[in-house]
């Protein structure tokens, strides 16, 4: 049997494929059971985060195991095989090890160094030994990964590399702005109370929020966390736990929101955080009408932001503070190209192409020269008037009289370069500044809680887990990278070794089993020809013979060992097997027996852990 992985990543697919592929709780179970009751697949474990679906089996055939293992994750995750197959990827025996490893220690991790992946492996582990898909394989090397991960963050400084999802959520909505900094005295709420959640109400606690506002499905979930985050020590925050159908009036009051949900849809549309910034809010950006009202003032605005309070997002088109030719045509005098009855000339182009002004001569700037003769014509047939009798801000034609040395000169440009050139710099076109956010959303949940169209709303910045990927892409690694690095290198050299080894072990144990039968059998037959030996003398002579038995079988035994944990080593406990004809049930019962006693101390372990998990549940690094 040998170790398998097939999953997908935020490394390998986008954050639109891991949302239809996430697996609920109930689906996980389902994957296990499946896997396990699959030919190839003797134990199974599945590591679902919102960044990772990953599928840990033991198989015999590695084409056989890699098929069935994708299949199961295409149907159970709802995504069609050959959508699915080119992000998977595929981890075998040593690589596998290695990737899990890796994974443990946060090198993995959409932030390097994160240490809430190595709650969430303990529990994937707990899901399997619970249904009782992983054996002995399965229970060494998860174990193994947890230690290794706690080993990392224990002897290097990934720490400093590394942070909770949550921390680094909360830095790009900041925006550069120190998370303490920004965070106080705002209103939080917090959707939703597993895990994710928990730290996010955690970390907003201690970064200084004045209020915390936890609601969920199961009240009793949010009011217990809600009360933790009250009664802790080194927070001072007045948290209260609302039901999930206070969300939207309790979102008109809070200045940041935070989702990590298992919901299958969306928790928080587009239309609903619209409906919650337009609402006048309890604060807003000061008492001129751009935010909330309070007593005295007038809140026109609510929290939207705008220019005049009136809960705009700006001016309208044209607000740039130019003036255009329609918007000067009082008067009923021509104000522009085509304005005036019989203009063979359009200026719409002209008016849509960005830097271009339709005012003086800029307004022709761009056209055509046979289009420019058919306006002359048309000019030359009307009533022109002089530039200096037309009112400020208004186009004048040209006279042809007076005007003949500049038309000569545009006829001749235009028939060199087949148009006229402009004759100035264009203008600059005046960009809208986006006014500061009236609310703040991050949206921890996979697939998302939050609808991505909030992206386009106004006055709300939205991170999500497709934007924190796409922040994190940049960000710089510590320097303890490569120490860590090097620690799972030889972590997964040892744990090759000592699977190597104790494979061959149930053989070693079942030969020196036999030799002990044999020398049993012996004393007894002894005992029957020499019947007058006292117990003295046959307990010197019974351990006499099995001194001779040990050391005959002590060397062997361990120099097997030792070229077993080498690669290439299993051959080896095939080899005692049929040298010494073992019983194949032999070896069995006593992998079995292994396996039992490994189970039992896997389970005090875990208990042991459980203080150390409790006092690190609310923290950030690990």
């Amino acid at each position: 049997m040998s170790l398998l992985v097939v999953g997908l990543s935020h490394r390998s697919a986008p954050v639109s494929v891991l949302e239809r592929a996430t697996l609920s709780a109930d689906g996980q179970i389902k994957l296990l059971q499946d896997t396990v009751a699959a030919e190839p697949a003797a134990e199974a474990a599945v590591l679902a985060t919102c960044n990772r679906i990953e599928l840990y089996a033991d198989v015999d055939k590695f084409h056989a195991g890699v098929a069935e293992l994708s299949t199961l994750l295409a149907q159970h995750s709802g995504v069609g095989l050959d959508e699915l197959t080119p992000y998977l990827y595929v981890h075998y025996e040593d690589r596998a090890v290695h990737h899990l490893f890796s994974v443990a220690c946060g090198l993995d991790s959409m932030v390097v160094g994160e240490g809430q992946i190595l709650g969430q492996i303990k529990d994937s582990l707990a899901k399997a030994q619970e249904l009782h898909t992983a054996g002995r394989l399965l229970n060494d090397l998860f174990q193994q990964a947890l230690r290794v991960g706690k080993r990392a963050h224990s002897e290097t400084g990934i720490d400093r590399a590394g942070q909770s999802l949550v921390t680094f959520g909360l830095e790009q909505l900041s925006s550069g702005t120190p998370v303490e900094a920004w965070a106080r005295g705002k209103k939080a709420l917090v959707i939703g109370a597993g895990s994710m959640s928990s730290l996010a109400a955690a970390t907003l606690a201690r970064a200084g929020v004045a209020e915390i506002v936890v609601a969920n499905r199961t009240p009793d979930r949010a009011e217990r966390l809600a009360q933790i985050l009250s009664e802790g020590d080194d927070t001072h925050v007045l948290a209260r736990a609302v039901p999930m159908e206070s969300v939207p009036v309790e979102l008109t009051r809070a200045d940041v929101a935070v989702s990590c949900t298992g919901a299958t849809g969306l928790v928080l549309t587009a239309e609903a955080v619209a409906a919650a910034v337009a609402v006048p809010a309890g604060r807003g950006f000061g008492g001129d009408g751009l935010g909330g009202h309070g007593p005295g003032e007038d809140g026109l605005g609510g929290r939207r932001p705008g220019g005049d309070g009136s809960g705009g997002a700006g001016e309208s088109a044209g607000g740039s503070g130019r003036t255009t030719a329609s918007a000067a045509s009082a008067g009923g005098a021509p104000t522009g190209l085509g304005a005036e009855e019989g203009c063979p000339l359009e200026p719409a182009a002209v008016q849509a192409t960005a830097g271009f002004s339709v005012l003086g001569e800029a307004a022709v700037a761009g056209m055509a020269a046979a289009d420019l003769e058919q306006h002359a014509a048309w000019v030359d047939n009307g009533t022109p008037r002089h530039q200096g009798s037309a009112p400020a801000g208004l186009v004048t034609t040209l006279d042809p009289a007076e005007e003949a040395d500049t038309i000569a000169a545009l006829a001749a440009a235009s028939a060199a370069v087949g148009r006229v050139p402009e004759r100035r710099r264009p203008e600059p076109v005046a960009e809208m500044p986006r006014p500061e956010p009236a609310l703040f959303l991050l949206d921890l949940a996979m697939p998302r809680d939050i609808d991505a169209a909030v992206h386009r709303l106004t006055g709300v910045r939205l991170v999500d887990i497709e934007s924190l990927a796409e922040a994190s892409a940049d960000a710089p690694m510590a320097a303890d990278v490569d120490q860590v690095r090097r620690i799972v290198a030889d972590e997964v050299a040892a744990f090759g070794a000592a699977q190597r080894a104790a494979h061959i072990t149930p053989t070693v144990v079942a030969l020196r089993t036999m030799a002990a039968d044999v020398v049993a059998g012996e004393i007894a037959r002894l005992d029957g020809r020499l019947p007058g030996l006292d117990d003295k003398q046959r307990g010197e002579i019974t351990q006499t013979v099995k001194r001779v038995v040990d050391k005959l079988l002590h060397a062997p035994t361990v120099r097997v060992k030792q070229l077993a944990a080498e690669p290439g080593g299993t051959g080896y406990a095939d080899a005692l097997r049929t040298l010494f004809d073992l019983d194949p049930e032999t070896v069995a019962s006593v992998s079995r027996a292994d396996e039992g006693a490994e189970d039992r101390t896997a389970e005090s372990a875990d208990s042991a852990d459980d203080s150390t998990e409790n006092n690190r549940k609310n923290r950030g690094p690990a």
